[in-house]
């Protein structure tokens, strides 16, 4: 099984770029798509339900052209139930967050299913913008590692992905000195990646890339900044310590255009 993740930064925009080809070529089992900045009813029905898979969208309910996320199943994969919200109202408005649960499912032919797996893709804040914003982001971040924590005591084995919004070490981004009070890498920012963690969930790619650098996915357009490789590594696969076992590889795809992030992927066995 095959998850890619990508802020795409505005889906119909990538759509005009071709980057939408490039996931109809590539066929992931799962495709999971951060600001989307659209409603599913604005997309072609090409786009909001390709051929072979199933679609979930989460949208912003206050402001058009702002934020969203969306998940792209294969039919193939019996979805359980799906979660649109991560509990607390004033958290839930801005089109950040799907859950998609399964219950025994078939990874790769042939190997032992997994009883109960949860799927989450979430567009974190970015902290900009203000102290509010800080503290709206501090306060998401909290209250999605409650989210998840839950669900595993219920027994479920997660994989969360997407825009976190925050560097987590000084390797993850080309310059952590100038950065250090700028959102994105503030110690408390780092500090709840910490407690993610602590909570046994791993970085994919640091558990197959421990100590590279130089490996990014996002970059500042403005700056060309993705030709000098001046960039930072907000974009993960978390993983519980279960279903970790069962992932072989991860890679970030930095030579696929079509946004100002680029896709990373997983593959599970």
């Amino acid at each position: 099984m095959r998850i890619i993740s990508w802020n795409v930064n505005g889906l119909r925009a990538n759509v005009k770029k071709g980057a939408f080809d490039w996931f109809l070529n590539e066929a992931p089992d799962m495709y999971c798509l951060q600001e989307t900045k659209v409603h599913p009813d604005q997309l072609d029905e090409e786009v909001r339900t390709p051929a072979g898979y199933q679609s979930f969208f989460d949208h912003s309910k206050m402001r058009k052209g702002y934020s969203g996320v969306a998940i792209y199943v294969k039919k193939e994969f019996k979805v359980e139930k799906v979660e649109y919200s991560i509990g607390i109202p004033q958290l839930d408005q801005e089109g950040r967050f799907l859950a998609v649960f399964f219950e025994n499912i078939t990874l790769e032919n042939g190997a032992p299913k997994v009883k109960k797996l949860l799927l989450i893709n979430t567009y974190f804040p970015n902290g900009g913008g203000g102290p509010e914003r800080l503290d709206y982001k501090l306060r998401f971040y909290d209250a999605f590692l409650l989210y998840i924590n839950a669900c595993r005591k219920r027994g479920y084995e997660v994989i969360f992905c997407g825009d976190i919004n925050t560097a987590h070490t000084e390797i993850d981004l080309a310059r952590p000195k100038e950065n250090e009070d700028n959102t994105g890498f503030l110690p408390i920012e780092r500090a709840w990646i910490d407690q993610v963690v602590a909570a046994n969930y791993t970085d994919v790619f640091r558990k197959f890339f421990p100590g590279v650098t130089g490996k990014y996915s996002y970059w500042d357009m403005k700056t060309f900044a993705r030709d000098r490789n001046v960039g930072w590594r907000i974009d993960y696969f978390f993983a519980s310590e279960e279903i970790l076992k069962r992932i072989k590889s991860a890679k970030i795809l930095d030579n696929v255009m079509g946004s100002d992030h680029c896709p990373i992927d997983i593959v599970l066995k």
